[in-house]
């Protein structure tokens, strides 16, 4: 069976891209719908989650984003698949989510999850601050280490897009008891930065949604979930990028550094 599950339903729309990113660094990633690990299809059709190492929720509108950005999908997984994801990720596998992957990992309870995965969301990736959808290059710097960001080293600055019109992280009217949790327990692992590293101080565009303390991505304590709003597999290749002329000596973009990171934690594992 593949090393990587990437899970889908309908309005999913960056799976393609994820596979190949991960394939990129050695990995075989499987494209899964969510009714084959509930079990709602052909036999033959049928996963299993422990047969794989790591889940992925790829970006897109999934389900059209409708009640709230995740809230369907969430919900889907939740009402089927809750124990075995809890026992998933208890096990120390991995699971990542990208943009509405980020979102649908808040609205299960499974980010930040401070004591576990909660019944209910405690953050939410709510409206960009801007009122409009964002599509622009971003940069963002690496803060705490996980799971994912082996690879990086403290203080990496990246160039990575995003896409979103609902990635504002924030925990509304907790946001002062919560967010300093979030800080004591190094979960903040990505920040919005300027060009240089320096902080974006939630200035638009370097911050293009005004989220929290200019916050890009977290995981949980345990560092074996993460969620990121920016789209590191849109950028595998040097050539992705906005600038690769000035990069003519690489070949990769910024957004394989996670890949490779899950690629080695994985041989090591």
């Amino acid at each position: 069976m593949a090393d990587v599950c990437v899970l889908l339903i309908e309005g999913t729309n960056c799976e393609q891209e994820t596979c190949r990113a991960f394939e990129s660094v050695g990995l075989d990633a499987e494209l899964v719908h969510l009714k084959q690990l509930t079990g709602d299809c052909k036999k033959e059709w049928r996963r299993k989650l422990f047969d794989y190492r790591v889940l992925m929720l790829p970006g897109g509108w999934s389900a059209g984003d409708y009640v709230r950005a995740g809230a369907i999908f969430a919900a889907r997984i939740k009402s089927r698949l809750r124990g075995e994801i809890g026992e998933f990720v208890d096990s120390g596998n991995l699971v990542g989510g990208i943009c509405n992957g980020f979102q649908i990992l808040t609205e299960m309870g499974l980010l930040p999850a401070f004591e576990g995965m909660s019944e209910a969301p405690v953050a939410c990736l709510t409206n960009n601050l801007c009122s409009s959808f964002q599509c622009r290059p971003t940069y963002i710097r690496h803060v705490n280490r996980c799971r994912f960001t082996g690879e990086l080293g403290g203080g990496c600055v990246m160039q990575i897009p995003v896409a979103h019109a609902e990635g504002r992280f924030t925990f509304g009217e907790r946001e002062g008891e919560l967010f300093s949790e979030l800080i004591d327990n190094n979960q903040i692992v990505f920040r919005y930065c300027m060009e240089n590293g320096d902080d974006a101080e939630g200035r638009f565009p370097w911050n293009p949604n005004g989220s929290l303390y200019d916050i890009a991505g977290i995981c949980n304590p345990e560092g074996n979930v993460l969620g990121l709003m920016p789209h590191p597999e849109r950028v595998i290749d040097v050539i992705q990028e906005t600038d690769w002329t000035r990069k003519k000596d690489r070949e990769y973009g910024d957004g394989r550094l996670l890949f490779e990171s899950v690629a080695k934690y994985l041989k090591k594992r």
